[in-house]
């Protein structure tokens, strides 16, 4: 008997360690159509309600279900602007009783093209009542289509940079040119399409996205079943009812796959990247009257798409996971005084529909005091080594690039409008400088937290899908940060934080500084990529602080200002930094203070100050300016262009106090000084000065500060002199 009892225990414990049988993986794809039976249509997109009688091409939804034997999930995008959660919620209710998928194991996203049927009832337009009910019944059909197609596959990943294609829509305004929001107010400090005008505007208020993504699902014999790519940019513009350039694409792409699989019913889809503040056009480089077609713009894009599908390696039997988490989120409903205001427009409203923005967004403060809070979707899918992210909302770039960098996995794609449609939710910072995006509306109505913690939902979701845990995003160390690093700083400050308020000291000293509100993240540094807004002297091989083609990240200021406290700095030190000035050079009489050390909220006999002079600064605007105490400043020689990168280093060796410029051996600025009795101001301000005036308006990287002043650092001529 115990021999018996012996052998069941080593067989029970040596069948338990092998290896189980991994299921086959099964996927299959089918295209719906969605076009309207009934004209015409209400058509979303717009500030205003308006309607089409026409179809300029059909619109779809596009659908892949995969099963791995354990789990089946279902993936459908819809050429549509916004769905809301209640028929997304419907739709997949009714879709588990039709197929074996359950309903939180479905993702349904729109494309977000603005010349599709409306089925979701936002700023001036109600959702079309004889369209929505059609439209869930076809989005249940294309689950059941896709369903009925599966087959063994393996599924795949390509990715290729597209960065011609997007670029930052929402820009920066000077501060003495504010606008109003729809309310009367100059609140709008950043907004779309500003800088159409350039002299309004600073710079981009924040990072794009130029990842052209790629999940390529082939069966087993090399057939292709669908394709569903990624990226983002917002809407191209089209005539209704149109399916947009995501509807031009997935033809396109189809077309190409069909010429080398003749036989293949290959399925494309187009999701829609983190679009919130992007578009197509670049403004640093846009002239008037340039305006490319739709179909040249897509057939660009198509080009880049072609490559990455044929870079794309496979897996076998790839296992899948998915997780869906219901989060709750309240409104940002208005008060009392502005409740009165607006229910007092309502009432006087003619109709239903708002003739005009005021009463949009008065009808919208009703609405939102009405429904007050809500619940938003989230959910991770994982394929193999792939996965995927969802967000219910039209996320800024910046928000869809902190989920992939702190992604478990690499190969990460982050789809937004899925699972709902829940507006704009820009991050925190982003609030402050107002504009279309963050006007509270149906469009734009979650808390100000919403975004933080729709980004750390979704990584914890995907720590969840992997059973991995989140990767600490932190930027490579190229020759130019390895040269600062070696001169053994006593605070280095990369500015590549993604959020306030924590400025990272990366010297290993620990003087973390803080940023004040009036700060966006995470935007292309100096010796990013050469461009329109390169300059010779931070983008030679000496400034590229990053390897292996990672980005160098900055902080754009818009008003406001870093801080740190550096006790230890004496009578001699130096201070190396980048900047990039948006501010024209005479706009205003002082461009704006970059570095200040002294006491808060004034100017001292013991302060330092280092600015650009203005059109105060007897005809010599755009020179760098050194204020020392209360003192008339001293004026550079060179006139610093706007929208360029350029280096400067301040060496105070307690007799002189030099500035140079983009590596130039002979100073800007040249002056002799006492020793200064009292080095008790320790407070340090990056893009403003200590009384808070004139405020640097642009981008600032890479500022390392240093105990004496290190030879190794100096333009050459000045180090061989010494």
């Amino acid at each position: 008997m115990r021999t018996v009892q012996l052998f069941i225990c080593w067989a029970t414990c040596t069948f338990a360690c092998l290896p189980t049988a991994r299921a086959e993986l099964r996927a299959g794809a089918a295209i719906v159509d969605i076009t309207p039976q009934q004209l015409p249509v209400l058509v979303n997109g717009s500030m205003l309600s308006r309607s089409a009688n026409e179809i300029k091409t059909h619109v779809n939804a596009r659908a892949v279900v995969v099963d791995d034997g354990n789990e089946r999930l279902g993936i459908v995008v819809v050429d549509s602007c916004m769905l809301p959660k209640f028929l997304l919620d419907e739709a997949k209710k009714l879709a588990a009783t039709k197929t074996k998928l359950k309903a939180d194991r479905i993702l349904i996203s729109a494309t977000h093209t603005h010349t599709a049927p409306s089925s979701f009832g936002c700023l001036g337009t109600d959702p079309d009542p004889a369209y929505v009910p059609f439209l869930r019944q076809r989005l249940v059909a294309a689950l059941v289509e896709a369903e009925k197609k599966l087959q063994p596959a393996r599924v795949g990943w390509g990715v290729a940079k597209a960065e011609q294609f997007t670029a930052l829509r929402r820009w920066v305004r000077r501060p003495d040119r504010l606008a109003d929001d729809p309310f009367g107010n100059p609140t709008v400090r950043a907004n779309m399409h500003a800088a159409t005008q350039p002299d309004d505007v600073t710079g981009q208020s924040g990072p794009e996205d130029p990842d052209l993504s790629m999940i390529v699902f082939q069966a087993t014999d090399g057939t292709p079943i669908a394709a569903l790519a990624n990226f983002s940019m917002h809407y191209f513009s089209d005539k209704a009812i149109s399916a947009d350039y995501f509807g031009l694409f997935c033809d396109g792409l189809q077309q190409y796959v069909k010429q080398r699989h003749p036989k293949s019913e290959m399925v494309g889809i187009m999701s829609h990247g983190c679009s919130g503040d992007v578009w197509r056009r670049d403004y640093m480089t846009w002239k008037s009257g340039e305006n490319p077609t739709i179909e040249g713009y897509t057939q660009g894009l198509l080009e880049v798409a072609k490559q990455v599908y044929e870079s794309v390696e496979f897996e076998e039997n790839a296992t899948l996971a998915m997780a869906e988490s219901r989060i709750p989120m309240k409104y940002r409903v208005p008060n009392q005084q502005l409740l009165d205001w607006s229910q007092r427009i309502v009432d006087a409203m003619e109709s239903d529909a708002p003739k005009d923005r005021l009463e949009v967004y008065a009808r919208e403060q009703v609405l939102l005091n009405q429904m007050q809070s809500t619940d938003i979707v989230l959910q991770a899918i994982r394929l193999g080594d792939i996965v995927i992210a969802s967000t219910p909302n039209e996320t800024y770039a910046l928000t869809g690039l902190k989920v992939k960098a702190q992604s478990p996995f690499p190969k990460t794609m982050v789809i937004e409008l899925a699972n709902g449609a829940d507006g704009y939710i820009p991050p925190p910072e982003q609030h402050l400088l107002g504009g279309y995006n963050t006007w509270a509306a149906r469009s734009a109505g979650l808390e100000v937290t919403a975004e933080p913690r729709i980004v750390a939902t979704a990584v914890n979701l995907l720590e969840t899908v992997t059973q991995k845990p989140r990767r600490q995003p932190r930027e490579t160390i190229g020759k130019a940060a390895n040269q600062l690093l070696a001169a053994k700083p006593v605070a280095y400050y990369r500015f590549a934080e993604t959020e306030a308020p924590v400025l990272i000291d990366r010297s290993g000293n620990h003087h973390d500084g803080v940023y004040e509100a009036g700060v966006c993240f995470y935007l292309p540094g100096p010796a990013t990529a050469p461009g329109p807004d390169t300059a010779p002297g931070p983008d030679t091989a000496d400034h590229q602080y990053t390897n292996d083609g990672d980005v160098n990240r900055c902080a754009h200021f818009a008003g406001g200002r870093a801080r740190t406290r550096l006790a230890s700095l004496t009578d001699s030190y130096c201070i190396s930094m980048a900047f990039w000035n948006g501010m024209p050079n005479d706009a205003r009489a002082t461009t704006g203070w970059l570095l200040s050390n002294d006491y808060p909220h004034a100017i001292s006999q013991n302060g330092e100050h280092l600015g650009l002079s203005g059109s105060g600064a007897e005809s010599t605007p755009g020179r760098l300016m050194l204020q020392q105490g209360t003192s008339e400043p001293v004026l550079g020689k060179t006139e610093i262009p706007r929208w360029k990168w350029n280096h400067l280093l301040l060496v105070k060796d307690g007799k002189r106090l030099r500035v140079y410029l983009n590596k130039n051996p002979k100073p800007e600025i040249d002056v002799a000084i006492a020793p200064s009795g009292n080095r008790e101001v320790a407070t340090y301000f990056i893009g403003g000065r200590s009384d808070n005036q004139s405020n640097f308006e642009g981008r600032i990287d890479e500022v390392a500060f240093f105990q004496g002043v290190p030879t190794s650092l100096l333009p050459q001529s000045e180090s061989n002199g010494k």
